[in-house]
């Protein structure tokens, strides 16, 4: 059981020659603004461009050029402080098709954008409670910033589709991955090898209803393999993943915010199981997204878990699903990603998060409904 270190980023200031300047720049900076600004190193944002210090980074990065990245240990931040940007009147294309191995998965996604870019401009697949896609709005009303906020008035969010990707080496052990301190929602949490969303206006389409392929689901998995582990496509087939079954979950992120977290998740998670030869396929960890990653058996996996000493942390997802049929169906791999496997079906199994992911806006009275939009209310509410 090997760990692995995703490779950190660049360093803070490309160009040492221009510290002092940066300093005085920055001072001059903050006086002409209107805001005042912590600029603290944990102030600092892993990118290319300094956007989550808001105005006085901005202002630098346009008459600079300076490079700014964040130290692991950084807060994610609230809503309020996630930079604007205008919701566009329509949904861009974004081809999977774009690089020069074709339309294979290995797309541009993300490349130029951090944590807060993707929050703006991912266009989540809003569904009804029986996991149909809303259609009396535009596929642009719902950003996977407005989908995952949580308070008073949304105490649970409002639910849209994911999926999550068990990958195995030839030994059937899984690849464990940790998120990065720097993600927004559950950050530095052990999860299972990919969680992400399918998004409109992708290119293969991501949206689909064709159960069991669900081949827009699948089209998501391989881009976001690539982009958060690196894992060429060629190493991930399409038809190689099989899908299991859906849960459908919430959480607030009340263990990296407190009880007034603004953040949560509630979804709908489709399960893909696909098992690749040898060690499994090379890794190449964007440091953004993934800070740790091994294999492990489920031996290993349940000593983790349970085991309360260890300080780690993990995603509620994982544990509902490991929970509810991962550990059988893991420990039964053959069966499991056999086409139309017996475990292999059409039910959304549902499941409330444990109560240290339970926030003040929580009530008891809330149901299985809470945060679900029909056509109905989605044209009322959008």
């Amino acid at each position: 059981m090997k760990l692995h270190i995703a490779k950190e980023g660049k360093p803070r200031i490309k160009n040492p020659l221009f510290r002092y300047q940066f300093s005085l720049m920055l001072v001059l900076s903050m006086i002409r603004s209107s805001r005042t600004f912590l600029c603290t190193s944990k102030n600092i944002a892993r990118q290319p461009a300094a956007r989550c210090i808001s105005s006085a980074c901005g202002f630098l990065q346009s008459n600079t050029g300076f490079s700014f990245t964040r130290d692991a240990s950084v807060r994610p931040v609230s809503p309020a402080q996630l930079h604007t940007i205008s919701t566009p009147s329509f949904v861009p294309t974004r081809s999977l098709g774009s690089t020069t191995n074709g339309n294979n998965g290995e797309t541009a996604y993300g490349k130029g954008m951090d944590q807060n870019d993707m929050m703006e401009t991912d266009m989540l697949v809003v569904v009804d409670k029986n996991d149909m896609p809303i259609t009396s709005i535009p596929t642009n009303s719902f950003s996977k910033k407005r989908a995952h906020m949580f308070s008073h008035e949304t105490p649970r969010g409002i639910v849209h589709r994911a999926f999550s990707v068990f990958l195995f080496n030839e030994r059937n052990e899984l690849l464990l991955t940790r998120r990065a301190d720097s993600k927004i929602t559950f950050p530095g949490v052990w999860t299972n090898t990919c969680c992400s969303h399918p998004l409109h206006g992708m290119t293969p389409s991501e949206v689909d209803n064709d159960f069991p392929t669900f081949p827009g689901i699948k089209h998501a998995a391989r881009r976001k393999l690539y982009h958060e582990l690196g894992i060429r496509s060629k190493y991930v087939p399409h038809e190689n993943f099989n899908f299991l079954s859906r849960f459908h979950y919430w959480a607030a992120d009340t263990v990296t915010y407190g009880p007034e977290a603004p953040w949560g998740e509630h979804e709908i998670d489709y399960v893909l199981f696909i098992k690749c030869e040898g060690e499994g396929p090379p890794v190449e960890a964007d440091p953004e997204e993934v800070s740790e990653y091994k294999y492990v058996t489920p031996d290993e996996l349940r000593d983790m878990m349970y085991n309360k000493d260890n300080g780690l942390l993990w995603s509620p997802w994982f544990i509902g699903i490991m929970e509810r049929g991962g550990f059988q169906w893991w420990e039964d791999l053959e069966e499991a990603l056999k086409p139309g496997s017996k475990y292999c079906n059409e039910d959304i199994t549902y499941f409330d998060p444990p109560e240290e992911h339970k926030g003040v806006y929580n009530a008891e009275e809330h149901g299985r409904d809470t945060g679900v939009l029909s056509n109905e209310d989605a044209a009322v509410l959008n």
